[in-house]
C-alpha cells in the first residue's frame, strides 16, 4: 500500500496524465452521452439557486446535475490529493521564469503560486481588487462569450472537431499570451508592486 501512495504522491509525467484526461471526453460520452465541461457547472448552481425568471436560468438544471456532481467530485478530489498526496518537494520554477517574476516584484512563491498576490493579506486590498475581483470578472465574462471554458473548448470541443472550439482554443492562448507579455506589467504597477 505504501508504495501505491508514493507512486501517486509524484508528480506524474505528461505522457501518463495527458492520455488519462484524454480518455475523460470518450469515457463520458461513451459512458453517459455527457459532455466534459467545468464552466456549466456555475449556471446549473445559479438556476438552482436563483428563483429570479432569468431566461437563461430558466431550464431543467436537474437534467444537468451530474455535472454538479462532476464539479463536487472534483473539488473533494483536489482537497484530498493536497491533504493526503502532496508531494513534498518544492515546486521547481525555472529560472528565466524566476527572472521575469522578479522583474515584476515577485520573489516568494507557495507551491506554483506567487505569495505576493495569493495571500488572504491581498484578499481586500488594490491586489485583491485587480486580480482577483477584475480577473475574475474577465474569465467569467470571456468563458460566457465564448461559450465553454478552456477545458470544455480544448478537450471537449477539439476532440469532437468542432471548428468553433478549435477558433476559441486558438484566443484563450492568444489572450494569455498578450495578458502575460503586454498588460501583465501594468496591471502590476496598478495593484502597487
Amino acid at each position: 500500500m505504501g508504495n501505491i501512495i508514493d507512486w501517486i504522491s509524484q508528480p506524474w509525467p505528461w505522457y501518463i496524465a495527458g492520455p488519462l484526461l484524454g480518455l475523460t471526453v470518450p469515457a463520458l460520452l461513451l459512458l453517459g452521452n455527457k459532455s466534459f465541461g467545468i464552466s456549466s457547472s456555475l449556471r446549473h448552481v445559479c438556476a438552482a439557486c436563483v428563483p429570479a425568471k432569468i431566461p437563461f436560468f430558466s431550464y431543467n438544471w436537474r437534467k444537468e446535475a451530474w455535472n454538479l456532481y462532476f464539479v463536487g467530485g472534483v473539488f473533494l478530489g483536489g482537497i484530498i490529493a493536497g491533504f493526503f498526496f502532496s508531494n513534498p518537494d518544492a515546486v521547481v520554477v525555472a529560472e528565466s521564469t524566476q527572472a521575469d517574476l522578479a522583474a515584476l516584484g515577485i520573489s516568494q512563491y507557495n507551491n506554483l503560486l506567487p505569495s505576493e498576490i495569493f495571500s488572504w493579506e491581498n484578499v481586500f486590498s488594490m491586489k485583491g481588487l485587480v486580480f482577483f475581483v477584475f480577473g475574475g470578472f474577465l474569465v467569467g465574462f470571456g468563458t460566457r462569450y465564448a461559450g465553454g471554458c478552456t477545458s470544455g473548448h480544448a478537450i471537449m470541443g477539439i476532440s469532437n472537431l468542432q471548428w468553433p472550439s478549435v477558433v476559441a482554443t486558438i484566443f484563450f492562448m492568444l489572450g494569455g499570451f498578450a495578458m502575460t507579455h503586454l498588460f501583465l506589467p501594468s496591471l502590476m504597477k496598478l495593484a502597487g508592486f
